[in-house]
């Protein structure tokens, strides 16, 4: 069972978005670098993010050898600055977190990435990954090659632009759970 207590213990020992890349292989970190330089939010999606008032701690389970992690996680990392003081981000290895890896199979697997979302409690509100819709839509499209695609093999602009707006509408709804959250809106008096 996913406690606030293990969430909150997962999430002290995880790391932020620039720690957690050091952590990346020679080979693999130049294909987060790659997929880091292109990702970027356009402004209404920055604006939306920056409206945002509730404190949301967000915790990646993650594998720096992954395809969809190079190619997903740096649009994490965007999001999250885009509010650092609401969006937390921290990022944990699968390999290394098996107890709660364990927790959050998707369909029997370890899947990666998956996004725990938690309130300013570390109570648990959701779980979203490994790929958007639109990730599944083009691999569904491909049906061809490997489930995870080699790394830094950039997205075609549109899978990119919607796997983003994806990502970003996954945070608005738990943004938006969190803002009507009764517990939290008596708490803040709002």
């Amino acid at each position: 069972m996913i406690t606030p207590a293990l969430l909150h213990a997962k999430f002290d020992r995880a790391s932020p978005y620039e720690l957690y890349l050091r952590s990346a292989r020679p080979h693999q970190r130049a294909a987060w670098d790659a997929s880091d330089a292109r990702a970027s939010l356009l402004p209404r999606q920055h604006e939306l993010l920056a409206t945002f008032t509730r404190v949301m701690p967000v915790l990646v389970i993650s594998g720096t050898w992954c395809g969809d992690c190079v190619q997903q996680c740096p649009m994490l990392a965007r999001i999250a600055e885009a509010n650092p003081s609401k969006i937390h981000l921290r990022f944990l290895d699968r390999d290394a977190h098996l107890d709660l890896a364990d927790q959050v199979m998707v369909c029997g697997g370890h899947r990666v990435p998956l996004v725990i979302f938690a309130n300013e409690d570390f109570e648990f509100v959701h779980l979203f990954g490994d790929r958007t819709l639109t990730r599944y839509r083009a691999q569904a499209a491909k049906a061809l090659g490997a489930a995870c695609p080699l790394p830094g093999a950039p997205l075609d602009a549109d899978d990119a632009a919607g796997t983003l707006q994806d990502w970003v509408n996954e945070f608005e709804r738990v943004q938006l759970l969190l803002r009507l959250s009764p517990k939290l809106r008596e708490r803040y008096g709002d």
